[in-house]
């Protein structure tokens, strides 16, 4: 089996010596009775902390602006009619106070949740900015024009909402974290004394949203108990990968000392295909480092060991991408897809549109649509048999549509829905073969494509390494390119590949069958 060196950072000697089990054998991996029943307790979704967030900073831009218009009218005149320079501040000010209070890390859910430590902070931008537009007017020689009493009581009745807002938040947020409505999901892995010494630790800390499914631990019952801290040891780490997916594990927390290094990165070499957050309890450690190189569950200290590699508003903006640019490719290309549609009808009976069943974000089964390009007695949804240059069973339009790629065109209505992103690592089909053996035979870290959503196009597909997949180096080469994409992905580097797609697509035809 090949493998795929994920992170460049580690040390090759040390890889090497480490490599273990591959991530793909975990996904043949069984779970216990005990563990599948607590992961199907875990399927419903929670509400997503990115969104309150964004929600709260939307609520208090407009109060202040508001509460900055309703003042005016109440101190300065019963008449709407502002100059110029009453807008701009009102609108302004309200506007500068959210960017500094977003770069103060005051939107943070730990915040949100207990605002009381942040209110001396959120008084400080406030009235610093209030501060910043008093001397700008002054410099700007309009301060004369502006109401002292309209400033000074915009100024306490601002801070008043956001204080009641923020009081407000704090009680919903807390009663969600209580119902489970909003929780982080985490797994322990290592049990023993370090485990139990980590959960005692979380679960003291106040407004706590961290909720731990279960322990898992390659070591045996003699060496690790079968319960700590009234968790239950659901598995090994390769079971571990299986229920992350089925219980949408958010948080990894790896218990293991800093100083075992080979154990750490075995596991690592086995985990990283998650798209989940893993952190290294540092809360026993004797090494320490400084301050910022951790990060916290209150105060207990972690090492960021991997990210998921599209978080937070990361995710918003690609999934606001995905919509925009999707709406406009299906506006651009309706007269190519309805000419396409009517072509294959007349050419070969049967349906329009082919759904065929690929892996998608986490490893979860989607539907993704393409024109038909097969005779219909002869398409082979599960792709067990991969399409050749002449292949007898591609009708004629099809052959036309498959070299320029258009029977791909009904997937901007997957990146519409949300089933696929524009841009990302292509789907591939579940049974899809290279050289007689499954894709995650070939190569090891071979799901860690499936960290992020799959797109429509991607970063291997412009590079050339589309169409057919007759060797192990072609599939070698695919996940190389997607693991990249992955590891450097940004807004501009979408943008990037989905302009150049086109253009790619018409001067690198001759793997398109």
């Amino acid at each position: 089996m090949n493998t795929i060196d994920p992170h460049p950072r580690f040390d090759k000697a040390v890889e090497s010596a480490q490599q273990g089990i591959g991530p793909s054998k975990g996904e043949a991996a069984g779970l216990s009775p005990l563990a599948l029943e607590i992961a199907k307790q875990f399927r419903n979704d929670t509400m997503s902390p990115v969104l309150v967030a964004g929600v709260v900073r939307i609520v208090e831009l407009l109060l202040l602006i508001v509460a900055g218009f309703t003042i005016y009218l109440l101190h300065v005149g019963h008449e709407p009619e502002l100059g110029l320079q009453y807008p701009i501040v009102i609108i302004g000010l309200p506007l500068l106070t959210v960017i500094l209070l977003e770069f103060s890390q005051c939107y943070q859910m730990p915040a949100l949740r207990n605002p009381l430590p942040k209110l001396g902070r959120i008084l400080l931008i406030w009235s610093g900015a209030l501060a910043f537009a008093t001397v700008a007017l002054f410099f700007l020689k309009v301060s004369s024009e502006f109401s002292r009493l309209w400033l000074a009581s915009w100024y306490v009745g601002g801070f008043a909402l956001m204080l009641l807002l923020r009081v407000g938040v704090a009680q919903l947020t807390r009663r969600w974290v209580r119902n489970g409505r909003m929780e982080r999901r985490a797994v322990i892995v290592g049990g023993g004394a370090p485990a139990e010494a980590l959960i005692r630790e979380i679960e003291q800390q106040p407004y706590n949203d961290i909720r731990i499914c279960g322990i898992f631990d390659d070591r045996d019952d003699t060496r690790s108990p079968r319960v700590v801290a009234g968790y239950n040891k659901l598995g090994n780490t390769d079971e571990l990968i299986e229920f992350a997916r089925v219980a949408r594990v958010d948080l990894m927390i790896v218990t293991l000392p800093i100083t075992a290094e080979a154990r750490v990165l075995q596991m690592l070499r086995k985990l990283w295909v998650l798209p989940i957050d893993i952190r290294l309890s540092a809360h026993v450690n004797q090494l320490r480092f400084r301050p910022r190189t951790y990060s916290y569950i209150g105060s207990v200290p972690m090492l960021d060991l991997f990210d998921r590699p599209i978080n937070d508003w990361d995710k918003v903006a690609k999934r606001t991408f995905d919509i925009v640019f999707s709406l406009i490719g299906i506006i651009l290309f309706s007269p190519v897809m309805l000419a396409t549609a009517l072509a294959i009808k007349l050419d070969s009976p049967g349906p329009v549109i082919f759904r065929q069943q690929r892996y998608g974000f986490n490893n979860e089964l989607i539907k993704v649509w393409k024109f038909r390009s097969m005779y219909t007695d002869q398409c082979d949804p599960a792709a067990r048999k991969l399409v050749t240059k002449g292949d007898p069973r591609v009708t004629r339009v099809g052959r036309f549509i498959r070299k320029t790629s258009i029977d791909e065109l009904p997937q901007f209505f997957n990146a519409l829905m949300g089933t696929l992103s524009l841009v990302g690592p292509r789907p591939h089909a579940v049974s899809a073969l290279a050289n007689n053996q499954l894709y995650n035979e070939v190569v090891d870290g071979y799901f860690a494509r499936h960290r992020v959503k799959p797109g429509v196009t991607g970063w291997a597909q412009i590079n050339g390494w589309r169409g057919e997949t007759d060797s192990e180096e072609k599939i070698l080469k695919r996940t190389e390119f997607d693991l990249y994409y992955i590891e450097n992905w940004s807004l501009a580097f979408d943008l990037k590949i989905l302009l150049l797609t086109p253009i790619r697509l018409i001067s690198k035809t001759e793997n398109a069958y």
